[in-house]
């Protein structure tokens, strides 16, 4: 286990230094992504550190918290509008990917309903199990998914809206007051805790989310975690991403990845459809839009709008409520549908 940690460490760092090198988008995140991707598919035994993935989202929802400054509360009811869209961005999703995986790809139910649910990996997991779908091919179905989104989006942003993906992220360590380094250790930790204790969903980013954006409303806050912990966050993110793959077989491989692609490919058409409501009616700029109605992970949209400059607020708010109404409906749904 030690030798596979270590192994895939040092695969993401080289993943890093290439992705420097060649001046690419988000080295920390994309880096450590396909150098264990690659790493994974040529059959390297490889393995995330436990707990850290978790531990480096808490920095996330802490940097999402922190965001959260009374001006960006007061402009929340300004979200509404676009944030109703969300559900019937979902219901949308599920229409096309259901029939993709079921008529088309010719998966079980459970899998083809779970699959194509885009919620949160470990809850489609769990909901996708108790229904007796395929773990593993669930597993591969949104790793994929998040996969594309976060390498095609930076992609995007960069050379066709001409956005620089190399915003500051946040101030290093140094610079910010020890007392208020301490308040975020403690907001992590006790957030992270709390929220997985009451069984509340995403418990390592929502927790501290929570915490850190009454202590931001509070004043006791005033900066987001250091940059040095939102780079590691990134780093480790991306390892995960690219772990999922290992042991991955052809069969694997030419099936269901594939099939995962062109779901992927069909709900970004979906994606820029209901971006380009809310921009031509005025509710978001063109970043925002894209980044608040792409279909990737949580922690990973949350990178991507800190290191676009994005209103992280607004993107965030609508990832919370499509994670919520996927968690919440499509159990129910399902148990319907049955």
């Amino acid at each position: 286990m030690i030798t596979r940690i270590l192994v895939a460490l040092v695969a993401a760092s080289i993943g890093v230094v290439v992705f420097i090198s060649a001046d690419l988008p988000l080295p920390w995140l994309l880096g450590p992504m396909f150098a264990c991707l690659i790493a994974s598919l040529a059959g390297v035994r490889l393995s995330g550190p436990p707990l850290i993935g978790d531990a480096m989202r808490t920095v996330l929802g802490v940097a999402v918290g922190a965001s959260i400054t009374p001006d960006v509360a007061a402009r929340l009811p300004d979200m509404a509008v676009s944030i109703a869209l969300i559900p019937p961005f979902i219901l949308a999703i599920g229409l096309v990917g259901y029939p993709y995986f079921r008529k088309l790809c010719k998966f079980d139910a459970a899998t083809s309903y779970y699959g194509a649910m885009p919620g949160g990996l470990q809850d489609m997991l769990v909901f996708g199990e108790e229904a007796g779908g395929n773990v593993r091919h669930l597993s591969l179905i949104h790793a994929t998914r998040v996969l594309i989104v976060v390498s095609a989006l930076p992609v995007a942003l960069t050379y066709v809206l001409g956005l620089s993906m190399d915003q500051p992220i946040g101030q290093p360590a140094a610079d910010i007051p020890p007392l208020e380094l301490l308040y975020m250790v403690i907001i992590a930790i006790v957030g992270w805790l709390g929220a997985k204790r009451i069984g509340l969903f995403g418990a390592s980013i929502l927790g501290p989310l929570i915490l850190a954006t009454i202590a931001s409303l509070a004043g006791l806050i005033h900066s987001r975690p250091p940059m040095e912990a939102i780079l590691a966050a990134q780093f480790f993110i991306g390892l995960a991403v690219g772990v999922k793959y290992v042991g991955i077989t052809w069969s694997e491989l030419s099936r269901v990845v594939l099939a995962a692609v062109g779901y992927t490919a069909l709900i970004g058409v979906l994606s820029l459809a209901f971006a380009e409501i809310v921009i031509h009616l005025g509710l978001a700029p063109e970043t925002e839009a894209l980044l608040a109605f792409s279909p990737g992970g949580q922690a990973e949209m949350t990178v991507l709008a800190i290191v676009a400059g994005a209103d992280i607020a607004f993107v965030v708010t609508h990832h919370l409520t499509r994670i919520v109404v996927v968690i919440i409906g499509a159990p129910i749904v399902r148990k319907w549908l049955s």
